[in-house]
């Protein structure tokens, strides 16, 4: 399965909307698109892995090297719309405490500006709920 990247902007914020897998062989096309829009001047992205379902170490190290990346550059990348496994791979991994997770697109975009409010996805809240459900 190839991974799909769609991209749209927001507000000036470049938002990935990407689809298939984040795996050794599949996250180059990830990187590399990160890469040229920093370098057309883009610094703040949001990544939508709404479609994504199953990242593996390459494409968690992926998300870190483009995230640190983006950090470097002034900028700041976020993540949104994570399945549940993802969700738990980033709280086992501690990658959670890295990230910025939102569970909507608009609430990552208010998220760029400081006076707008903003729900921030609640890692505690999200395992005590699969610990109920479980």
């Amino acid at each position: 399965m190839t991974t799909e990247i769609r991209q749209s902007e927001r507000e000036g914020i470049v938002i990935l909307e990407v689809k298939g897998r984040l795996t050794v062989g599949e996250v180059s096309e990830l990187r590399e698109r990160v890469r040229t829009l920093m370098a057309a001047g883009h610094t703040n992205f949001i990544l939508n892995l709404e479609g994504v379902d199953y990242i593996d170490s390459t494409g968690l190290g992926t998300l870190v090297i483009c995230f640190t990346s983006v950090q470097k550059a002034g900028g700041k990348l976020k993540l949104v719309n994570l399945s549940r496994r993802n969700i738990e791979l980033l709280v086992l991994t501690k990658l959670a405490t890295v990230f910025e997770i939102f569970s909507s697109e608009q609430d990552a975009v208010n998220s760029f500006f400081p006076n707008r409010e903003i729900k921030r996805f609640d890692i505690l809240d999200f395992v005590q709920q699969q610990e109920r459900e479980d």
